[in-house]
């Protein structure tokens, strides 16, 4: 069955457009509260979390309406990290958890995206099944059965705590100078809490939000100005969140970037030395080198689809505990989705333990070259269903022949077109994909 609306991290879009608007978003909530709540014995409880984006405050009302027309009591959060939510949601002993947030998006989009009561991604059918819902006609719980709204006063606290007691105890950060990025999003309060109070030295950036600076020029997709923040202030490494706070991006003393692939890599052959890493799980996006590099450490290697939470498909499919994205989502035992502070916190406690630098760590892992291009196309999938198109996929998949891998997939998460090419050298795989961009470009329609 197709879907209409959820992508692969729930439905996103222009704030204003037809799905993205207070109407739509209130039935939302009111679906999602029939089939979230389906059996629950007692009155049910959805968490509501959302990043920095002004527009929060409007979907949050229009959410908590929804939802409470369909007789669900609602704990807000407030401004929050997506793996927050999915932690508090389990702790709180909540029915389904919900965050309001279009990740490394610009502030004039924003999206909705679930969690089940154990904290995990909603699964296909739990999506469709809220899609069908919004196919009928809204009907109002009678009064005395309508759901109350309430606010968690301590829920930020109770996340750094959490995140504080999955680093080793008789460790801590005192002696390293941190630069912390929360890109204007969800991290900007919990993330410096969480390492100031472990005995980091902090330089931030990316800590005051005003609704619409989220991700503008800062965070995991716009890493220079971190870069020259740990060159100029001589820091041990440098820490980038995107806006929901899911995705992680290091930078080592030199300025040089670690993107998720090669925070896998180091994260894996840790947990092999430890004996608690039977594989991993990567995406059809991963470098070639994650791959060969865990094959060089004897570890188990799967692809999955791209998205998180058909990462944790596969570990939970595998039994494997580790897995994760280039793009930084990683996944790791602590948690039930992309936790970009814990996966810091891993690679900080790796540093301490070994006493060595994250440059000095990183060495033995060489990425191919890797271009990836986003084609902006209102219907994606129509058009690689078009022979030219595909003659031309073709063509670029021969000019690479054994010399790299491509990849074209539609995003799931905006209207785009993903061109991904990995090569021997860095002109072959700039060449072709930007060549093949050209050409799909010029093939969708006007």
């Amino acid at each position: 069955m197709s879907r209409k609306w959820f992508g692969t991290d729930g439905v996103r879009g222009r704030v204003g457009d037809s799905v993205i608007h207070p109407e739509w978003v209130l039935k939302l909530g009111w679906a999602a509260g029939h089939v979230l709540t389906a059996g629950v014995t007692g009155r049910p409880r959805v968490v509501i979390g959302k990043d920095t984006r002004l527009s929060g405050y409007l979907l949050e009302s229009a959410l908590e309406s929804g939802l409470a027309s369909a007789g669900v009591d609602v704990l807000l959060v407030g401004p929050l990290p997506t793996p927050a939510i999915a932690y508090l949601t389990r702790t709180l002993r909540a029915d389904a958890g919900i965050v309001i947030s279009a990740s490394h998006n610009p502030y004039q989009d924003n999206g909705i995206k679930f969690f089940s009561g154990d904290g995990y991604k909603l699964p296909d059918a739990q999506e469709e099944a809220i899609e069908a819902w919004m196919d009928r006609p809204m009907l109002v719980s009678d009064s005395e059965q309508l759901g109350k709204a309430r606010r968690v006063e301590d829920a930020a606290g109770r996340y750094v705590e959490f995140c504080k007691t999955t680093f080793p105890a008789n460790l801590d950060l005192r002696g390293l100078h941190l630069v912390v990025d929360c890109a204007h999003g969800a991290n900007y309060k919990v993330g410096p809490m969480v390492f100031r109070e472990l005995g980091a030295q902090l330089t931030l950036l990316g800590v005051e939000p005003n609704g619409i600076n989220i991700n503008a020029g800062v965070g995991s997709t716009c890493p220079e100005s971190l870069q020259e923040q740990v060159r100029s202030t001589q820091a041990d490494l440098g820490i980038a969140f995107d806006g929901d706070g899911d995705r992680l991006i290091l930078v080592d003393g030199q300025g040089a970037l670690l993107d998720g692939d090669e925070l896998i890599w180091l994260l894996a052959r840790d947990m092999q030395q430890q004996g608690i890493l039977s594989g991993v799980v990567g995406t059809v996006m991963s470098n070639l080198a994650l791959e060969q590099g865990l094959a060089d450490l004897g570890v188990p290697f799967v692809r999955s689809a791209v998205g998180d939470r058909y990462v944790l498909e596969a570990m939970q499919q595998h039994a494997f505990p580790l897995g994760g994205e280039s793009s930084g989502h990683i996944i790791t035992p602590a948690n039930t989705t992309g936790d970009a502070i814990l996966a810091a916190l891993r690679v900080l406690a790796i540093m301490r333990k070994s006493g060595k630098s994250l440059k000095a760590l990183r060495e033995g892992y060489q990425p191919y070259p890797q271009v990836l291009i986003g084609v902006r196309l209102a219907d994606a999938r129509r058009l690689l269903d078009h022979p030219t198109a595909q003659e031309r996929v073709a063509a670029a998949e021969q000019e690479l022949a054994d010399k790299g891998r491509l990849l074209v997939r539609p995003s799931g998460t905006e209207p785009l077109l993903r061109v991904m090419v990995e090569a021997v050298s860095a002109d072959l795989a700039a060449r072709v994909a930007e060549k093949l961009a050209k050409e799909l470009s010029d093939l969708a329609p006007g």
